[in-house]
């Protein structure tokens, strides 16, 4: 199993209109929200989680890359969005520069254990640059699952398979 398995063309947002870390995760989280995957009555609790993490520290890992998630009971398998700013996103990101690509993903509660494991992972996907070139450069929505699906990663694998 690989990140592709975790989205599907509806969680994917080409263009995000948000400039701002928040806005950003605002969005991505109403997309979650618009196409049933995460119930009205917990959209305000995932935001306040993804809130309290962000404030912790920035999700903006560098190389124009965030990763903001959360822990929630309200979740029995991992949910994700995926969005793209070609125009970038002011995200305190530690490095200062704009984030073009986020990845936001709410994780069950009782699988807290793995969450750093699945973020290594995904860090990993992102440090290599000519992923991020053809993430930039996708048309569809289908073309950046594409680009997830080729990546391989057997730890990506193995950790995702424990999560469902």
């Amino acid at each position: 199993m690989k990140l592709a398995s975790l989205l599907t063309e509806k969680q994917i947002i080409l263009n995000l209109m948000a400039e701002e870390r928040w806005d950003a995760i605002c969005e991505l989280v109403a997309r979650l929200e618009d196409i049933g995957m995460l119930d009205s009555s917990y959209k305000d609790e995932v935001l306040g989680l993804l809130r309290e993490r962000e404030n912790q520290i920035s999700t903006g890992i560098g190389s124009g890359v965030a990763i903001p998630h959360a822990f929630s009971e309200q979740v029995d398998k991992v949910v994700a969005v995926f969005g793209r700013s070609l125009a970038g996103v002011e995200f305190d990101a530690h490095d200062d520069a704009p984030v073009k690509f986020i990845l936001l993903f709410v994780v069950p509660k009782k699988n807290y254990h793995l969450h750093l494991q699945t973020l290594a992972a995904i860090a990993k996907m992102f440090t290599n640059c000519e992923t991020r070139r053809q993430l930039e450069l996708a048309e569809s929505e289908a073309e950046v699952l594409s680009i997830f699906d080729s990546r391989p990663s057997r730890y990506t694998n193995e950790v995702t398979q424990r999560l469902y």
